[in-house]
């Protein structure tokens, strides 16, 4: 006697491990890929936005210097404003040339905590002194 089989004609054949339970654990893998990778580009993005809001607080402190020192007030007082409106640990510069003063604040942003800041970001202003009163 001759075997039937369950097969039409034209019908695709069904392998053993197709189907909707050949694909189990895949997204399980492709999340554990991707979660690292997310962690880390929101880490950058993050450095580089602390890294912008340092550099703006240099640019403020060094205007805010620029003025005092513009008006006369003497060095050591500048200095003072300036570490008080700068980022912590900021390193200040006053130069006079030309009819103009100018401040330069200087300051390290640290990208990861507890390595080296391997980033410095600069501000300067710099203001027509007022004539002597």
């Amino acid at each position: 006697m001759r075997r039937r089989s369950r097969v039409r004609p034209g019908t695709p054949l069904r392998r053993r491990g197709s189907g909707p339970h050949r694909d189990r654990g895949a997204v399980t893998a492709e999340t554990a890929v991707a979660l690292p990778c997310l962690a880390l580009v929101l880490g950058v993005a993050l450095a580089c936005v602390q890294a912008a809001a340092t550099q703006l607080e240099c640019v403020d402190a060094a205007r805010v210097g620029a003025r005092a020192l513009a008006r006369g007030d003497s060095e050591a007082a500048v200095r003072s404003l300036v570490l008080g409106a700068g980022p912590p640990g900021a390193a200040v510069e006053l130069s006079a040339e030309a009819g103009f003063v100018r401040v330069t604040v200087t300051a390290a942003v640290r990208v990861v905590p507890g390595l080296p800041p391997p980033l410095h970001v600069t501000g300067s202003a710099a203001v027509p002194a007022e004539p002597d009163r």
